[in-house]
C-alpha cells in the first residue's frame, strides 16, 4: 500500500509539472497583453489607484460598466502582491489557478465515475493545449474555467453530503463566474435547478422530499445575487440606468450599439475571419469589400449595394447613423429573402464554428490558415490543432454514451451555452472553453473501464 500511494503521489506530481511546463512555455511563446487585457489592467488601475472603476482618457478617468469587477479585483490583488502592472506575475498566478482546475476536473471525473477516469481526466486536462494557452493572457478565461469546474465539483460534494460548507462554495463559485463574465450566469442557470431534479431523486444519500432541495436552491440563488447588489447600486448611482450586469455590446449609457450593423453582421458572419476583418473594423478601420464571405450577396444589384454602402462607411470609418441606418435596411433585405438562412442555418454554423475550427486564435498563425498556397506549415499546424480539438470533443461524446452520473446537467449546460452563443454576430472560439471543464471529465470517464459498482443515481 504505501509503494502504490507513493507511485499515486508521484503520477500526481509529474502531471502538474507537465501542465505547468507547457503553461510556462506559453507564457514564453506567445504572451499576449494588448486589447482587452490592458482594459481589465486600466480599470483595475484606476479603481486601485483613484477610486474610480473607470478607464483613462487623457487626463481624466471616465466611470465605465462595459466589464464586470471580477477580473479586475483578481488583477488588483496581483498588482498589490506583485507589483503595478506586473502582468508576467499575473500569468504566472493564472498557470497556478489553471492547475487547480485541472485537479478539480480530475476529481470530478472520479465522483463521477471511477479514479481511473479521474487520472485520464488529469492528463488531458493538464495537456489540453486549449486552455491552457489562456494562461499566458491576463483575461478572464483562465479564471472562467476555474470557477466552472469548482461549480460543478462543488454540486457533487453538494448531492453527496448536502451541508453549508458546499452550498457556500456551490454559490461563491457560480456567482464569481458570472461577475467576470455575463454568461457566467449560465452555471448557475444549468446547476441551480439541477439541484432539485438530483437531489429529489438521491434516497441512497437521504435526500428524500425535494422540498429541502428547492430550499436549498433558493438558498444558494440568493447568495449568489448579493455580491451583484453593490455593482447594481453604483451603476444606478453613477450612470441612472439599471444594469446588474454588462450591457451586451460592452458599451457605457449614451453611446451607440449601431444595432443595423450588428444586425447586418449576423447575415454574413460565421468565422472568426469574418469577426477579426469585418465586425471588429467598426468605427476604427476600413472593411475590405474582398473579405465579404460570397454569402454576403444575394443578387449583383445587392452586390453593388453592399459595396456603395462600404465604400461609403470607408470614407470616415464612422458609422454614422445614416450608415447605420443603410446596414439596418440591407440587413432586413437579406432577411426577409432568407429567413430559414438567418434565423437558423447561420446561427448554427456560428456555433459549429466556434467548436470545430482550430483553436488557433491566440497563437501566431495566419487567420487565414486555411489558404495552403501561401503559408504551408501554418495550414498543416492548423488542420492538426483542428484534429486534437475533435478528438477531446469525440471522447467526451464517448464519455457522456457512458451514461456517468451528471451526465444530464453537463449536457444542458454545454446546449445552454451553444443557445446563447447562436444569438451572437460575431463568433470567437474562446466562448466555448468554459465547456471544457465537464466535458474533458467525460473524456476522461470514455477511457476508462465501467466501475464494478455503478453509481445507481440518475444521469
Amino acid at each position: 500500500m504505501p509503494s502504490a500511494a507513493f507511485r499515486k503521489w508521484w503520477l500526481l506530481l509529474l502531471a502538474l509539472a507537465a501542465g505547468a511546463a507547457l503553461r510556462l512555455w506559453f507564457i514564453h511563446a506567445y504572451p499576449e497583453v494588448d486589447g482587452d487585457p490592458l482594459i481589465y489592467g486600466g480599470i483595475a488601475k484606476n479603481w486601485m489607484l483613484h477610486g474610480v472603476y473607470g478607464i483613462s482618457n487623457g487626463t481624466s478617468i471616465d466611470p465605465t460598466l462595459i466589464r464586470l469587477p471580477g477580473y479586475p479585483l483578481f488583477l488588483i490583488l496581483c498588482f498589490t502582491l506583485f507589483g503595478m502592472e506586473h502582468y508576467h506575475a499575473v500569468m504566472l498566478a493564472q498557470i497556478a489557478i489553471d492547475l487547480a482546475t485541472c485537479l478539480l476536473i480530475a476529481a470530478l471525473a472520479c465522483r463521477i465515475w471511477s479514479p481511473r477516469a479521474g487520472w485520464w481526466a488529469l492528463w488531458l486536462a493538464v495537456l489540453c493545449p486549449f486552455t491552457a494557452n489562456y494562461a499566458a493572457t491576463p483575461l478572464t478565461e483562465t479564471l472562467e474555467l476555474f470557477s466552472t469546474a469548482l461549480a460543478f465539483y462543488a454540486f457533487d460534494r453538494f448531492l453527496a453530503s448536502p451541508r453549508w460548507p458546499w452550498a457556500l462554495t456551490l454559490a461563491a463559485a457560480w456567482s464569481y463566474a458570472t461577475l467576470l463574465r455575463p454568461d457566467g450566469a449560465l452555471v448557475a442557470v444549468a446547476l441551480c435547478p439541477a439541484l432539485v431534479f438530483y437531489g429529489s431523486r438521491r434516497p441512497a444519500v437521504g435526500i428524500k422530499p425535494a422540498a429541502p432541495m428547492i430550499r436549498w436552491a433558493l438558498l444558494c440563488g440568493l447568495l449568489s445575487i448579493l455580491p451583484f447588489i453593490p455593482w447594481t447600486l453604483r451603476n444606478a448611482r453613477t450612470f441612472h440606468v439599471f444594469q446588474p450586469l454588462a450591457p451586451r455590446y460592452a458599451v457605457d449609457p449614451g453611446y451607440t450599439t449601431d444595432p443595423g450593423f450588428n444586425r447586418w453582421t449576423k447575415t454574413v458572419c460565421v468565422d472568426f475571419a469574418c469577426t477579426w476583418e469585418v465586425y471588429w473594423n467598426e468605427n476604427s478601420d476600413v472593411i475590405d469589400l474582398a473579405h465579404l464571405p460570397a454569402r454576403a450577396f444575394d443578387s449583383p444589384a445587392q452586390y453593388v449595394e453592399t459595396r456603395d454602402l462600404i465604400d461609403d462607411y470607408n470614407r470616415v470609418t464612422t458609422l454614422t447613423p445614416q450608415i447605420d441606418a443603410r446596414f439596418a435596411a440591407l440587413a432586413a433585405e437579406r432577411i426577409r429573402a432568407h429567413p430559414f438562412r438567418y434565423y437558423v442555418a447561420l446561427p448554427l454554423a456560428r456555433v459549429a464554428d466556434m467548436g470545430l475550427r482550430p483553436r488557433t486564435e491566440m497563437l501566431w498563425i495566419e487567420l487565414r490558415w486555411w489558404q495552403y498556397r501561401r503559408h504551408h506549415s501554418e495550414t498543416a499546424f492548423a488542420f492538426g490543432y483542428a484534429a486534437l480539438n475533435l478528438a477531446y470533443l469525440i471522447l467526451a461524446l464517448i464519455g457522456f454514451l457512458k451514461r456517468p452520473r451528471l451526465s444530464g446537467v453537463i449536457l444542458a449546460f454545454v446546449l445552454l451555452r451553444c443557445a446563447l452563443l447562436a444569438t451572437l454576430e460575431a463568433p470567437e472560439p474562446r466562448y466555448t472553453l468554459e465547456c471544457f471543464p465537464p466535458l474533458i471529465a467525460l473524456a476522461g470517464v470514455a477511457l476508462a473501464h465501467k466501475p464494478s459498482s455503478p453509481k445507481r443515481h440518475p444521469a
